[in-house]
C-alpha cells in the first residue's frame, strides 16, 4: 500500500472497525512520524481511542531508523514485509509492540512464529505489489499456514468482498487483510488516476511480472507490458534494474503517470467496481459476510 495508506485511509479504517495500517514503504522516518502525529490528532479531535498500526517493509535501506521511529512514537502494532523479522523482533517485543509479519509460504510462517510473532498475514500471489516467489494461492496458502503455526493467520492476497472474508474464514484464517478494495477509497492517498485503473480492471487485468528482481503484480500498462517482455526476451538482472529506474511506484500510484509508473493492485481490482468512502467500503463487506453466512446455513 505505498503511496496509498496514510493517516486518513489509517484513521478511516480503525474508525470504523478496522485495523488501520499506516504504510511506512513510501515514508522516511520524518515523514512516518507526522503521519501518527496527524492520525493521532485527528482521533483526539474527534474523541475516538481506536488501535492503528504501521507496516514496515524490511528491504528498507533505513529500516532500523522506520522501527526506531514506531518505537519513540509508542506504536503499540507494526506489520513487517520483504524480509526476515528476527533481526528486529527483540526490540519491538521489548518495547510492548505486537509483532506481525506477511510471509507467502509455511517455511516463511514457521520462521515467523520462531521470531516471536505474535501472528501471520498469509497472503497468495493474488496480492497487489511485491509478492512470494513460489506463487502460492490464498486458497491454498492460507489453510496449509493455519495447519503449520500455533498462532494466529490473516488471510491476505486476492480478497475485496464479504463472500471471500467467509471464505477465509472456512480456510480457518483468524482474519483477513485487504489492500486493493481499500486503495479505491476517497481517503486513499493514491491519485484519482490510479483509483480509476483499479475500477476499470477486470480479471485479467494485472500480471505478474520483474521476478528476477522482486515479483511484483501490477496493472497491465506500458511499463508492466515492456517489463514482462523483457523478462520473456532474456533480460538479466542488471536490465532490468534499468528498466525499472527510480520511483516508478510514487509516479504511477502517487502522480497518476498511468503509462510509465508501477500500478500495483491485486487480481481482486476485478471486483472493484467503484471508489466510495472506507465507511461504506466496511459496511459493504460486513452485510455481504453476513449474507454469505446465512445461504450457507
Amino acid at each position: 500500500m505505498v503511496w496509498t495508506s496514510g493517516w486518513r485511509l489509517a484513521s478511516a479504517a480503525s474508525e470504523n472497525g478496522c485495523l488501520g495500517l499506516i504504510g511506512s514503504g513510501s515514508m522516511k522516518p520524518e515523514l512516518l512520524k507526522e503521519h501518527i502525529t496527524k492520525l493521532r490528532n485527528y482521533f483526539k479531535e474527534k474523541n475516538i481511542i481506536k488501535p492503528f498500526g504501521v507496516n514496515i517493509p524490511l528491504t528498507r535501506g533505513d529500516v532500523n531508523e522506520l522501527v526506531k521511529t514506531v518505537i519513540d512514537e509508542d506504536v503499540k502494532i507494526v506489520f513487517t514485509s520483504a524480509g526476515s523479522p528476527k533481526v528486529h523482533s527483540k526490540i519491538l517485543k521489548e518495547n510492548g509492540i505486537t509483532l506481525v509479519h506477511v510471509v507467502a509460504s509455511v517455511k516463511h510462517a514457521l520462521k515467523a512464529q520462531d521470531s516471536g510473532c505474535d501472528a501471520v498475514v498469509a497472503e497468495g500471489f493474488e496480492a497487489g505489489g511485491h509478492n512470494g516467489i513460489d506463487e502460492i494461492t490464498t486458497f491454498c496458502l492460507v489453510p496449509q499456514v493455519v495447519q503449520a503455526v500455533e498462532i494466529p493467520v490473516i488471510a491476505a492476497g486476492g480478497i475485496a468482498t464479504g463472500a471471500q472474508i467467509a471464505a477465509a474464514f472456512a480456510l480457518g484464517a483468524d482474519g483477513v487483510q485487504i489492500g486493493t478494495r481499500f486503495a479505491a477509497t476517497f481517503e486513499a492517498s493514491s491519485s484519482d488516476a490510479f483509483k480509476q485503473k483499479i475500477v476499470e480492471a477486470k480479471d485479467d487485468s494485472t500480471v505478474l511480472t520483474l521476478k528476477k528482481l522482486a515479483p511484483v503484480r501490477l496493472f497491465k500498462n506500458k511499463f508492466a507490458l515492456e517489463a514482462l517482455e523483457a523478462e520473456k526476451s532474456g533480460a538479466s538482472e542488471e536490465e532490468l534494474k534499468e528498466l525499472l529506474g527510480k520511483k516508478r511506484e510514487m509516479q504511477g500510484i502517487f502522480e497518476g503517470n498511468i503509462d510509465d509508473g508501477e500500478l500495483e493492485m491485486g487480481q481482486s481490482s476485478g471486483l472493484v467496481n467503484d471508489i466510495k468512502s472506507v465507511k461504506d467500503v466496511v459496511n459493504d463487506l460486513l452485510e455481504e459476510y453476513e449474507k454469505t453466512i446465512a445461504s450457507l446455513k
